[in-house]
């Protein structure tokens, strides 16, 4: 915006710039003209009242002693010329010759103003050029320094069988161009303009954002689980903002502690009575209903357990460290192998990567334990990329119906559940997603062709080496 400011300030000023030096000019150019157009009807007016025999002697005179701006001659037929310039000056020029020359001679008198170059300059007649007769006829009475300086030459009748030839030369201010807003000076004075201030206006738009970038960051930072608190320095509004953000990250922490001690709370009032009922049960002398009791009591028990860990297990307050992704893989490959899993792991090792080590295992060993649930073949693979640690899980299962991929990560929202196994709450891929965003990542998920689900981990390697 500042350089399409800058370029609009400067295309304004040089065309306002332009109008008015071109408004001046053509006053000096109608002024130049008028005058040359006095001096060449003077001159007209002497030769027309001249006898016809007085003619001859007095332009051989003129052209022997030199000293007068024009040459004249007499000429029996008008000479054609061709015109060797064409500026803005020039429709000025013609205006102001005809209108002099017309007073003095009549309306009715065709006159010929015509600019032409001195080597393409005729005289006497249409096959005669300057440059053919003796110097002394046009260089004296004219001219010719520099010699390609373009002439005007201006012809009438003065008599049926007699043009009056007057050529003289052009001054400079007819040769001068009117200007344009986009001449080469004035592009490249735009040009270090428009650097100038871009150069100005970069610094100065990071100077100003610095403030922001360094919340941004923070803000970041806070998303992943770590207490960081904003300098509360710089402009007044730099320092409400931060004073703000660090206000905001405070009520936040104490809403999670209030949190934390209310589900701890919460599980352990909910334990003992569970654990008393579950001791009643066995007192029940029924089979049947002792043994409906007790896995009313044990479903009561996993949706107490499962909605404790979608909240406990992804809180912020477990510390960030190193983790050996790669190790806690080979783990799972153990356990997958012990179980009879056919479980296959590809991609580089990453050794280190910074977060939060018991939610990260939650989260693969819930994603892990739906695939080789629904699939009887697994594969991870890792990937990495500048910015992002990819882990991609796959099976070879029905996969999921397209309009259920949205919802499987809601709590307690099960799809395709395999028939004979009783299955959880529904609430691994919710706290998968859960954990994976608190770490400022995200899952996502897609079926593949012909069958099973690919399900993509993404988190991001702010600090991971591998």
């Amino acid at each position: 915006m500042m350089a399409v400011g800058v370029v609009l300030a400067q295309l304004i000023s040089n065309a306002i710039w332009t109008a008015q030096w071109r408004s001046d000019y053509e006053t000096r150019v109608a002024d130049m003209s008028v005058a040359m157009a006095n001096r060449v009807t003077s001159t007209v007016r002497f030769f027309v009242k001249l006898p016809n025999s007085y003619r001859h002697l007095v332009l051989d005179q003129l052209r022997d002693m030199g000293g007068t701006r024009y040459f004249v001659t007499l000429n029996q037929v008008k000479i054609e010329l061709e015109d060797a310039i064409d500026t803005s000056a020039k429709t000025i020029v013609i205006d102001a010759f005809n209108k002099a020359l017309q007073q003095e001679l009549g309306e009715e008198t065709p006159i010929s103003v015509v600019f032409s170059q001195p080597n393409d300059l005729k005289v006497l007649n249409n096959h005669t050029k300057l440059s053919d007769l003796p110097e002394r006829w046009g260089h004296q009475t004219l001219m010719l320094a520099p010699y390609d300086t373009p002439i005007l030459v201006v012809q009438f009748p003065i008599h049926e069988k007699e043009w009056l030839y007057v050529a003289t030369v052009i001054p400079s201010l007819l040769l001068e161009d009117s200007g344009s807003p986009l001449s080469s000076e004035r592009l490249i004075s735009l040009l270090v303009s428009l650097l100038t201030v871009m150069l100005i206006g970069i610094w100065g738009v990071r100077y100003i954002t610095r403030p922001i970038r360094r919340l941004g960051r923070a803000a970041e930072r806070v998303g992943r689980g770590e207490a960081i608190l904003v300098p509360v320095r710089g402009s007044n509004e730099e320092q409400l903002t931060a004073q703000a953000f660090n206000d905001m990250q405070q009520r936040i922490q104490r809403y999670l502690d209030d949190r934390e001690r209310l589900f701890a709370s919460i599980s352990h009032d909910l334990k003992t009575p569970i654990t008393r009922l579950r001791l009643r049960s066995e007192l029940l002398e029924e089979e049947p209903v002792r043994e409906a009791f007790c896995r009313d009591l044990e479903d009561l028990d996993l949706m107490v357990k499962g909605a404790l860990q979608s909240v406990s297990e992804t809180d912020i307050h477990e510390n960030q460290t190193a983790i050996n992704i790669s190790r806690l893989l080979d783990n799972f490959l153990e356990d997958a192998q012990i179980a009879g899993h056919n479980l296959l792991i590809n991609g580089p090792k990453v050794t280190n990567f910074t977060g939060k080590p018991l939610a990260i295992k939650r989260c693969i060993g819930n994603l892990l334990d739906n695939a080789l649930h629904y699939g009887d073949s697994v594969s991870i693979t890792l990937r990495i990329t500048q910015k992002h640690l990819f882990v991609e899980i796959c099976d070879d299962g029905p996969g999921i119906p397209s309009k259920n991929l949205h919802q499987v990560f809601e709590p307690y929202i099960r799809v395709l559940p395999k028939d004979g196994h009783t299955g959880g709450m529904g609430l691994g891929l919710s706290i998968a997603r859960n954990i994976a965003r608190g770490h400022g990542g995200d899952i996502e998920l897609a079926n593949r062709d012909p069958r099973g689900l690919k399900v993509v981990l993404r988190l991001p390697l702010a600090k991971a080496q591998y």
